[in-house]
């Protein structure tokens, strides 16, 4: 499925729809896992605050780039009770992910964890991982592959 955001409001509606999809799936086992792909600057951390906003997370939501992982309390009433965010940009392999309490975060299928730069550490990732790939598009938008 393909989307267009061409603002923030249109980047909240895609996240919303997708939250949506995804909640109304089977329970799994284990964490529910997305990878975020896109270029530098394409919206993957922006797209995870408005999956947080949607969750009504309080916190502020920012790049994990330099702590690479974060997690946040979800207040809404739901499946999940925390929101990891992790960034594996400066990840240079699988072992590396595994260090932080990749295999922990994973058993608990009361985490809901979004991973940018999944393809850093891809032989870590699990098998239903959820894909989002964001880029620019020619016209200054952001352009879903969901």
């Amino acid at each position: 499925m393909k989307r267009i955001a061409k603002t923030k409001k249109d980047t909240m509606e895609i996240a919303k729809m997708f939250l949506s999809k995804i909640l109304l799936e089977g329970r799994p086992r284990g964490a529910r896992v997305v990878g975020l792909s896109g270029n530098l600057g394409a919206g993957k951390t922006a797209f995870v605050k408005a999956v947080a906003k949607h969750l009504s997370i309080k916190e502020v939501v920012n790049s994990p780039t330099f702590v690479i992982i974060k997690r946040y309390p979800i207040k809404k009433k739901g499946a999940h009770k925390f929101l990891f965010h992790l960034d594996a940009y400066r990840l240079k392999n699988a072992r590396e992910l595994m260090a932080l309490g990749w295999k922990e975060i994973l058993a608990d299928d009361k985490n809901l964890v979004f991973i940018e730069w999944p393809e850093n550490v891809t032989k870590a990732m699990p098998k239903k991982t959820r894909h989002i790939r964001i880029s620019h598009g020619p016209d200054g938008h952001r352009h879903f592959k969901i």
